[in-house]
């Protein structure tokens, strides 16, 4: 990265006295730029003026980014600088650019004249793309037609509408070259250019030498690569015409800064500016990859990101068996069978690759009329079709061996490659011999299918009548008075101790599972309200048929569940086990759950901050049960503001234990291959690697608490100053000591400072990066329950932002829209 020194260290009033726009964008031919002076551009994003690239000492004429003082975009005198600050810039009435030095010697110049009279006026002008231009006074920016431009002759940047290419009339050919050193803008070892202007590709060399290829250009983009396609940053442009054909790009949106890079090592990097990190980030690099770099498996070897790298075609073999043994993969690969031109070669299709290098552009041929018209051409290796200059189809051959090859799934390209007539042979024989097998394999299978539809006929008659005997049986209603429930008895392990009910109990409830009881969607099925006959309203978990739980884990489980009761744990009323029907019976919320009120803008204004801070504590408490104070030890794994119901009084009760995991005895942590949660909530060792732990849900915990102070949520946070989700968001305002911003502003002020801040400290005490700085439960209930404890200060945070690098199996968590009572049967393993 090239960097100019600008002062920016002084002040405002220093920094001016010794750079002075002379003009807002031009130099007249009766006027000088000296060291000191600058140009401006119109749309005050570029400057042009004398600088020292990285502290040389080495003064240039450059072009740099006016309000970011950081990067040079362009240099005239590279290879002559001046080492003193006696630098001065003169235009000529005749066009031409001159740069002196104290001696008045010539370091740089245009030397190009204007043909005509020397009246003719002109003026030299700054653009706001970054151009600098020597143009007739009486014309506009829009007309183009330039005496003279920088774009023309290019640094090591090229910026949006620079172009990468070929004017044709005059053969002259625009090309992209490294800077020796960051500090020595000097002609480098790498150049990037577009060739050759009959098969457009982009080239990377290091001298002479090819090191990366891209293309040809088939149309929609250069071929084995995915990095120069639209995306939401820039747009690549391809244009082909009788003037000119080049490569450039335009940015999406015209605040946007991007800028692409050879650097003096050899990386073509694509970058743009970031407000937020005051820096530039890249956005793509295209030479990043093993099989990117040229020719690394040699003639007719083909390039795979997985192991091994290199693999020889299809047909061909390696030139060297010793030498590919030994990973020496350079000297490619051979024909099995050797072409024979008069004895009927053909052609192989191959999909989808990167086109080979050296391609030849044919007329516009069919593709069956390419195909005669290669076969006809001993030396024609291979053809296909493609839209080479984005002009229509044409028909392009090979007339060599085949190179720089790469299998490339996403986005390849078919090519044609000749074959002698006996591994035709060979292929067609090993064609008939797999449609053999597929046939012996399509009878066996179809016989096994019809052995097993009849295995299943036989099951499902049997269960049908199972089903029918147990239905017959006459089942007596029983009343508690004590607990005042109607439940029916049934046949069950006697260690269950909770409430049975029957299936026609529930359907009757229910008004037989009727839709518009259906208040949610849990991780196993549909959640219905409804009301016992003694007027007592519930909440009925309808397991799905295909839940995947059977009658023994289902029984292990309630009876799991059921020795849990906290009063910020949503409470197991009964469950019911009848045929294939299991339901779960809850006690009813009528408030739903934390995010129905959270996420509203209408809603939101029923949470004064005493309630919210209520809740909090709830949750707090019900997660303290959970991991320390319950006969078992529970991992909660999905906690989330779903998750949280709300009773008529407000309180808040965890439900959802879909995802729990039980610890016995001293275990305190366990890894799991399936990553299930929810994104924004997870920590960072969970979805990372799988781990987790109680410090797992306090991380969660923390996330809610942030979410409850603020009312937004962390996942799809946006704040136009930053990329930062919520939890990255109330960090940079902690360190800027203005946390009280984060604070929900449906609250007008009405809340207690104290406990606003201390709750804020809390959370991110709970979502540190690192799980042993998180506090237990218990610490946290005692921090938010206690004014005057001493906090310690909290840490660097775990995913800051919302780009986070893992994937997570979201199958158990997409109900974040239902807000209804979300209860889920509990997946718990012991040990």
């Amino acid at each position: 990265m090239d960097f100019c020194l600008i002062f920016s260290a002084f002040s405002i009033f220093s920094f001016l006295a010794y750079h002075t726009s002379i003009a807002a964008d031009t130099l007249t031919p009766n006027q000088n730029l000296t060291d000191g002076q600058t140009l401006v551009s119109s749309n005050q994003i570029f400057e042009l003026g004398f600088c020292s690239p990285a502290n040389s000492g080495r003064k240039y004429l450059a072009i740099w980014y006016y309000k970011l003082p950081l990067t040079v975009v362009w240099v005239a005198n590279k290879d002559k600088p001046i080492n003193d600050s006696s630098g001065s810039l003169t235009v000529s009435l005749n066009g031409s650019l001159s740069v002196y030095n104290g001696s008045m010697a010539i370091v740089w110049s245009t030397n190009e004249m204007i043909a005509g009279p020397n009246q003719i006026p002109i003026v030299l002008q700054l653009l706001g793309t970054g151009n600098l231009v020597v143009r007739k006074q009486d014309e506009t920016d829009a007309n183009n037609d330039y005496i003279w431009q920088s774009f023309d002759h290019m640094s090591d940047t090229l910026l949006p509408g620079m172009k990468l290419g070929w004017k044709l009339k005059t053969g002259t050919k625009n090309i992209i070259t490294s800077w020796t050193s960051p500090d020595d803008p000097s002609d480098g070892e790498f150049t990037f250019s577009l060739d050759p202007p009959e098969t457009p590709q982009l080239i990377l060399r290091k001298g002479e030498q090819k090191l990366y290829r891209w293309g040809p250009f088939d149309g929609d983009r250069f071929s084995g690569s995915n990095e120069l396609r639209n995306n939401t940053v820039f747009k690549p442009i391809f244009v082909s015409t009788s003037d000119e054909i080049y490569y450039t790009y335009e940015t999406l949106a015209d605040s946007t800064l991007v800028r692409s890079i050879v650097t003096s090592l050899g990386s073509i990097q694509y970058l743009t500016w970031r407000n937020s990190s005051q820096g530039w980030s890249i956005i793509s690099e295209l030479n990043r990859f093993y099989c990117d770099r040229y020719g690394m498996c040699g003639p007719y070897g083909n390039c795979y990101t997985d192991d091994p790298n290199c693999r020889c075609l299809n047909g061909f073999v390696p030139n060297s068996t010793q030498d590919w043994r030994m990973f020496s993969t350079l000297g490619g690969c051979k024909r099995r069978y050797n072409l024979n031109c008069s004895n009927g070669d053909g052609f192989v299709k191959y999909k989808p690759v990167k086109l080979p290098d050296n391609a030849v552009l044919w007329t516009n041929y069919s593709l069956d009329e390419c195909r005669v018209e290669c076969l006809k051409e001993c030396d024609c290796m291979a053809y296909t079709i493609i839209n080479a200059l984005g002009n229509g189809s044409r028909c392009v051959v090979w007339l060599r061996d085949l190179i720089d090859l790469r299998d490339f799934p996403n986005g390849g390209e078919d090519l044609y490659i000749r074959m002698a007539r006996a591994e035709l042979d060979s292929i067609a024989d090993s064609n008939r011999r797999r449609r053999i097998k597929v046939v012996i394999a399509i009878t066996l299978s179809t016989a096994c299918l019809l052995l097993f539809l009849a295995i299943l006929c036989w099951y499902i008659i049997k269960r049908s009548k199972r089903r029918v005997e147990e239905e017959s049986i006459s089942m007596p209603i029983v009343h508690d008075n004590n607990s005042h429930k109607y439940y029916e008895e049934e046949t069950l392990d006697e260690d269950l101790e909770l409430p049975i009910f029957g299936l026609s109990t529930i359907s009757d409830a229910t008004d037989q599972f009727a839709f518009s009881n259906k208040i949610g969607q849990g991780g196993f099925g549909p959640v219905y309200k409804g009301e016992l006959a003694n007027g007592l309203e519930i909440a009925v978990k309808r397991l799905s048929q295909n839940s995947g739980q059977g009658v023994r884990e289902f029984k292990n489980e309630v009876i799991l569940i059921a020795k849990l009761q906290h009063r910020n744990l949503v409470r197991l009323l009964g469950c019911c086990i009848q045929g294939e029907e299991r339901v779960l019976v809850y006690e009813y919320m009528p408030n739903k759950s934390l995010d129905n009120f959270l996420f509203d803008r209408v809603k939101r204004k029923l949470l004064p901050w005493e309630r919210r801070f209520s809740i909090i504590l709830g949750i707090a408490r019900g997660l303290l049960y959970l991991h320390q104070d319950s006969r078992l030890r529970i991992i909660h794994r999905d906690l989330k503001t779903s998750n949280i119901l709300l009773d008529s009084d407000m309180n808040s009760k965890i439900s959802d234990f879909g995802t729990a995991r039980i610890f016995g005895g001293e275990q305190t942590e366990e890894k799991t291959r399936r990553i299930i949660g929810t994104y924004g909530y997870m920590s960072p060792e969970y979805a990372m690697s799988g781990h987790f732990s109680v410090k797992s849900d306090v991380f969660s915990f923390g996330v809610i608490v942030l979410e409850t102070i603020s009312g937004r949520k962390n996942w799809g946070f946006y704040d136009p100053e930053h990329d930062y989700n919520l939890i990255g968001h109330t960090w940079k305002l902690w360190n800027e000591e203005r946390s009280l911003e984060l604070v929900d502003e449906m609250l007008d002020g009405s809340f207690s400072v104290n406990e606003v801040m201390r709750c804020i400290q809390v959370a991110l005490l709970c979502v540190q990066q690192r799980t042993e700085e998180r506090p237990l439960m218990s610490t946290v209930v005692f921090m938010l329950s206690n004014e005057n404890v001493e906090l310690p200060q909290p840490k660097e945070p775990g995913f800051v932002t919302e780009n986070s690098p893992f994937k997570i199996d979201s199958s158990w968590s997409g109900q974040d829209s239902n807000t209804g009572n979300q209860i889920t049967i509990t997946a718990v393993a012991g040990r």
